[in-house]
Parts: C-alpha cells; structure tokens; sequence
C-alpha cells in the first residue's frame, strides 16, 4: 500500500539587514551634546570651566569625560532628529539591529540608549580613546568586517565613515560636508532633515520683537519736545546700540539656560534649545554684536556709553545669578527700562523729568511681576510646578498679583501728579487733555492683568502688547491725545 509523502519546501534563506550604526552629535541629536554639557556645567559649576584646558591636555577623550561626570545632560529632553528617531524605531521594530556609534563620552551615550531603548549596543569615547572619524571607522571594520555596516551621519568627520559604509544616510548634513559627497561621488540613500532655515532660527534668537522695548531711549527727547535732526539720529543710534547688545545678552542667556528652556513648554522651541542653531554659532554671535554695540556707542556721548555698560553688567549679573533671586529679579528687569530712558537722554544730552523715572520705576515694575505671575499661573492651569529655579512658588501667585496691581496703579496715580504739574503747563498749550490718557492707561493695565488671572496672558507682556489689537488701540488713543495737547 502506497502512502503519500509530504515533500517539504526547501528552508528560505532570511535576509538580514547589515547593522545600522549612527552617530549623535548633530545627526540623532540637532545639537552637540559636549558642547551642550560645556553650557551645563557653566551654569552649574562655573569654575570648573577653568580646569577645563588641563583635562585637554590629557586629551579630548579624557575632556568629554570629565566634563560628562560633572554636567550630566537631561536625556529626555534633548533635541532629537525626529525623522530619524521614527525611521531607527521602525528599523528596531522589524529585527534590524541598530547600533549607536558616536565620539561623545560613553556615559552619556549609555545615558541616551537607555532612554529610546532602540539600540543593540553603544560605541563611544571611553576617556582615553576619542571615537570619531578613522578612530571610529577602524572600530566598525573590526566590529563588522563580515557583513559590513550602514551609517548615518551630518559633518566632515563622518566623511570616512560614509565612505565606507554600503548605505550612506545623512541627518542635518552641513555644507562642508555635503560638498566634500558631492565632489568624491559618494551616493547618499536618505536624508533626514528636521531643522528651521538659519534665517528664522536667528530672527527668533535674537528676538527682534523684544527691540521694541529699546523705544524708551527715544522717549525723553520726545517729552522734552526738542526734536532735531542731530538729536534724532543719535536717538537712532542708542537704540540700534541697546538693541544689538540686548540681542547679544538674550542669545547669552538662551545658551546658559538650554536644559531648563528644553523642558518649559513655549521656551523649548527657541532657536538653541531646539538646536536649529549650534551652540558655537550663538557665542560667535553674540560677541560680535556687543563688540558692533560697543563699538557704535564709542562715537556717542561718554555718559551714554556708561550706561549702556551698566546695562550690559547688569544683564550679565541677572543672566547667571540675580534671575533666580526671587524679587531681586523683578526690581531688576524694571530697572533696566528705566536705564534705557535715562540712557537715551545721555545720549541726547535731555533733561529727563523726576516724573517720567518715577513713573517709569512703578510702572515696568508691574509688567516684570505679570511675567512671573504669568508663568505661574499658566503651570498652574496646565497642573504643574515651577522648574526655571527662579525660587517662585504656586503660592505666591496671590502676593505676585498684589505686589503687581499695586504697582501699576501707582504708576498712573504719579502720572496724574505729573500732569497736574508745571512741567506739562510749560510744554503743552492744552494740558488739560492729558487727562484723557489716565482711564486709557487704567483700561490697560487692568486689562492685562485680568487676562494674567485667567491664564490667557503670553509671559512676555512685550510680546502681547505688539501683537495684541487693543493695545494697540489704546497706544495709538495715547498718541493721539497728545499731539492735541500740544
């Protein structure tokens, strides 16, 4: 009796991908991590940095590991490649195995492949060895040298590497390095690009909206009612002065503070700490515009240059240690318009009123408390705490609201004083209408801070006052006013 026999199909060879290697700084992650860490540890342990040229004599190895003990990167929130992130998951998710090759110290690269939990292994500098360009190819060839590797990188450094891996990826890649491919005929299989174009990046680090504030040196020429040609473009001057060296500290201040704008809600799209700018790039920067600053202030009056120094200390100060002095802060950022105002009328060589420095004082004292009390009351909406370490509680947010209210009002009250004075007699035929300014300026200030209670405020009232229709409004009714008082 016959039986049927059951042929087997022959097995079918699988096909397995070559290993996946890609790098970190600039590729993984939009920024440099090191260099990131440098930022960290000037923030956290700024004397540290001083030791810093004696760890490079040890070498560069030995550099990221001293600095990766003492400045350990918050992982979670660095500024991942997105594209790329998604593209490793899937590849990790269908067997491919992925491996994380970089010449960051390799603490923190462990540090990494343990949060995205997509890598099969970690290959990194170990303090004594500096794993990138030839140093990092010769590990994969000995590592691989079966079955080859595929790789992904974005600078010059990575060029041997591309060169030699049989599928060549690239993440952000930069000019140099894009230019050296095309010249040597190197293919490239896929990009992935996942950054602002350097125009907008730089037009957000520089906050030119925030320029706007430097109006204020104009103002005592304005109130003085001496306008002339010379005097105007003097004015013009101190104000592209204040602006570029306030560009300069906010880029300074951005870079101090990534790890704490990298988990805040708004400020983690800022051009730094989203790494669509280098680090490099902004201290570059940043020292060219306070030198152009300081330069452009030189052709100025003496006293002038005086202040816009005093601004320039003062602004360092609270960048690295009067920000997070809770209430020194908010005397602070309100001191600094009224050094704008008196500034301008150095430059100038204008009177500047008792008044308008009183009321001045008052006045942007309340806008700085809405910020905090903003901030405040914004984590309180959404349910969280305060994480900037400016010292601020939840708790505070009632005393905030005082301490601002009180503050404001104070302000219109001396300016119903100054224009009950000669002051306002002497410059205006009709003075008796600046009284119609008063309800304007009560319409907005309480306006503003009734939006701040109900958590629909922007932290920056600059930023809400220019784009906010009604105060732009009520400006223009103050504007007005005045020249029908003249």
């Amino acid at each position: 009796m016959l039986t049927d026999l059951k042929v087997m199909d022959p097995p079918v060879a699988v096909q397995v991908e070559r290993p996946l290697c890609v790098d970190l700084d600039g590729t993984l992650v939009k920024s440099d991590t090191f260099v990131d860490s440098l930022m960290v540890l000037a923030r956290r342990h700024p004397l540290a940095l001083l030791r810093t040229p004696l760890w490079a004599v040890k070498g560069k190895a030995h550099l990221k590991s001293q600095v990766a003990s003492l400045a350990a990167l918050d992982v979670a929130h660095l500024p991942y490649n997105r594209p790329l992130l998604d593209y490793l998951r899937d590849e990790h998710a269908a067997g491919r195995k992925v491996y994380l090759a970089t010449g960051a110290d390799r603490v923190l690269a462990r540090r990494v492949s343990a949060h995205l939990g997509i890598f099969d292994d970690v290959m990194a500098s170990d303090g004594a060895v500096n794993l990138t360009g030839n140093q990092k190819l010769q590990h994969l060839q000995q590592r691989f040298a079966s079955d080859g590797f595929d790789y992904i990188g974005n600078a010059l450094p990575d060029l041997p590497l591309l060169k030699s891996a049989q599928r060549a990826m690239l993440a952000n890649p930069d000019l140099r390095l894009n230019s050296a491919l095309k010249s040597r005929k190197i293919d490239v299989s896929r990009k992935f690009v996942d950054r602002s174009s350097v125009p907008v990046a730089l037009a957000k680090a520089l906050r030119l909206h925030q320029w706007a504030k430097n109006l204020l040196v104009f103002l005592p020429l304005l109130l003085a009612h001496t306008i002339r040609l010379g005097s105007v473009l003097t004015a013009v001057t101190a104000f592209f002065c204040f602006s570029f060296i306030a560009s300069a500290t906010y880029i300074l201040n951005d870079l101090l503070d990534l790890e704490a704008d990298r988990v805040h809600l708004n400020k983690r799209k800022r051009a730094f700490a989203a790494g669509d700018l280098s680090v490099t790039a902004g201290l570059a920067i940043s020292f060219l515009l306070a030198t152009l600053s300081l330069t452009m202030a030189a052709y100025l009056r003496p006293r002038f240059l005086i202040f816009l120094l005093l601004y320039l200390v003062t602004t360092l100060a609270y960048s690295l240690v009067l920000k997070r002095i809770v209430l020194v802060d908010v005397i602070i950022l309100s001191g600094l318009y009224t050094v704008r105002m008196v500034a301008g009328a150095a430059a100038t060589d204008t009177l500047i009123s008792p008044w308008l420095a009183a009321f001045s004082i008052f006045f942007f004292l309340s806008l700085a408390m809405v910020k905090r009390f903003s901030e405040l009351q914004n984590l309180h909406t959404r349910g969280a705490n305060p994480t900037s370490a400016r010292g601020y509680l939840l708790s505070d947010i009632e005393q905030l609201r005082s301490f601002g209210t009180s503050s404001a009002y104070a302000s219109i009250v001396i300016f119903a004083l100054y224009i009950n004075g000669r002051d306002v007699t002497a410059l205006y035929h009709h003075p008796g209408r600046m009284w119609l300014i008063t309800p304007l300026m009560i319409l907005w200030v309480s306006r503003v801070w009734l939006l701040a209670s109900r958590g629909q405020l922007d932290e920056d009232p600059v930023v809400f006052a220019l784009e906010d229709r009604m105060s732009l409004l009520l400006c223009l009714g103050v504007l007005l006013i005045a020249y029908s008082a003249l």
